[in-house]
């Protein structure tokens, strides 16, 4: 149980630093030709949508526990690629102080999504659907002052 809840952490985490260095390469990765450079553009994007699914898996994931210790790890990895990804604005080229913007807008998006997401399915109660052979409360039950008067003809 233990190992599933590490992998847990380490999927988010590990999208987001792939997404973000597949894209980095594609940018700033040296001569690429232009396919070179649109396959990987396309695989970031792709990676990219995969984080997202991810996200909503495990934001959305029941635990009787609430908002436990691997949800803080998660939020907090995330917010750490977002200040990476400021970090390296002012070192960089232009396409590279670009895509490090739309890096660390798309990771605090990221984050603050996850965090949204979480505690919507933390506050989230589950309502037991009524079974099928619930009986309805009998009419004396309901209205009591009726049982006791005797039927009219």
């Amino acid at each position: 149980m233990e190992d599933r809840r590490k992998a847990r952490i380490g999927t988010v985490s590990g999208l987001a630093l792939l997404t973000g260095a597949t894209a980095l390469v594609a940018v700033g990765g040296g001569h690429h030709s232009i396919f070179a450079t649109l396959l990987l553009g396309l695989l970031a994007t792709g990676m990219a949508h995969s984080l997202v699914t991810e996200i909503q898996r495990q934001a959305r994931r029941r635990s009787a526990g609430g908002w436990s210790r691997h949800d803080t790890v998660n939020s907090v990895l995330l917010a750490c690629w977002s200040l990476s990804a400021t970090a390296l604005m002012p070192f960089a080229t232009r396409p590279v102080r670009l895509l490090a913007l739309v890096l660390a807008v798309g990771y605090a998006v990221s984050c603050a999504y996850f965090v949204v997401e979480r505690r919507r399915a933390v506050s989230s109660t589950v309502v037991p659907a009524p079974s099928e052979t619930a009986v309805l409360p009998s009419t004396a039950a309901v209205l009591p002052e009726l049982s006791d008067s005797a039927p009219s003809a």
